[in-house]
């Protein structure tokens, strides 16, 4: 009797296989679903979060067009346009500006997180994609001034930007949470997003065509990852309020002479948040 007794006290015990990938994805989803209910909670961060691009497009937009009028008259005269606005032209990347603002918050969450006991590509995909979806909200919300500011868009024109603006506030939201990731202060992230906020706006071609400029500076709007995002919206808002092809062509991103095709130009922005998000994911594998 004793020998049973014995085997049985000495029976190795069943483990139970913990699903890793279930818990991965439940932990994107926590951390995603976090950033949204705060996001939408707090309305008065919701309208601060406007302020910056509102007053790009009323500064900029108003200030500079009855300066810049018939500016883009000259390029849509070669097809019988009458060119476009100003106002028209900066929509689109004033809607991209209101992509960064989310950048500041991507910081202090993270070294909160860091201490859970789950995988940190879990931590790096849910804030990538909880900035994203805050940032697409914004971009949307601006769509709707479209008819108060002279910009007509279709049915069909909101469909394509919805995925469009997406793609342009995972980019660089998937830039703000690799930046994160590797400083080791508030203060220092907080540097180095002043320092990259608005040059990467400013050459991203939201307030002037991106040709006939200087050679420098050409070099430089191509290397901005923006400038990518942001023109196919340009091109899918002009393209709804009537403006031929062959103008917004001729203001499109060119690489060596050749005009990029959207699909190139959503592809380059897809791989560059790609990037940033393995970047990030690689650094917060990595020991401390």
């Amino acid at each position: 009797m004793a020998a049973p007794a014995t085997a049985q006290r000495h029976a190795p015990t069943a483990v139970r296989r913990v699903d890793t990938r279930s818990a991965t994805l439940r932990a994107i989803y926590i951390i995603w679903y976090r950033d949204v209910i705060r996001y939408w909670r707090d309305r008065l961060r919701l309208v601060a979060s406007l302020a910056q691009p509102l007053l790009f497009l009323i500064v900029f937009g108003t200030g500079l067009s009855s300066a810049l009028k018939g500016a883009f008259g000259g390029v849509a005269g070669a097809s019988g346009s009458a060119g476009i606005n100003y106002v028209q032209f900066i929509y689109p990347g004033i809607i991209g500006s209101a992509m960064s603002i989310v950048w500041d918050r991507e910081f202090g969450f993270l070294k909160e997180v860091l201490v859970a006991p789950i995988d940190r590509s879990a931590i790096a995909i849910g804030k990538t994609l909880g900035g994203s979806t805050q940032a697409m909200v914004q971009g949307l919300i601006l769509l709707v001034l479209a008819p108060f500011i002279g910009v007509t868009l279709t049915p069909l024109a909101v469909l394509e930007l919805i995925p469009l603006i997406f793609v342009l506030a995972f980019a660089l939201t998937a830039l703000g949470v690799a930046l994160a990731t590797g400083m080791k202060s508030m203060q220092g992230f907080q540097a180095v997003m002043n320092f990259l906020m608005m040059p990467i706006f400013f050459l991203s071609g939201a307030l002037f065509p991106l040709n006939n400029l200087p050679g420098w500076m050409t070099v430089l709007t191509r290397l901005d990852p923006a400038g990518y995002g942001i023109d196919p919206l340009r091109r899918v808002i002009l393209g709804a309020s009537g403006v031929p092809a062959a103008l917004t062509e001729r203001l499109g991103m060119t690489i060596g002479g050749e005009v990029l095709s959207l699909l190139a130009e959503v592809g380059l922005v897809l791989l560059f948040g790609a990037v940033m998000l393995l970047i990030s994911i690689r650094t917060l594998r990595r020991p401390a």
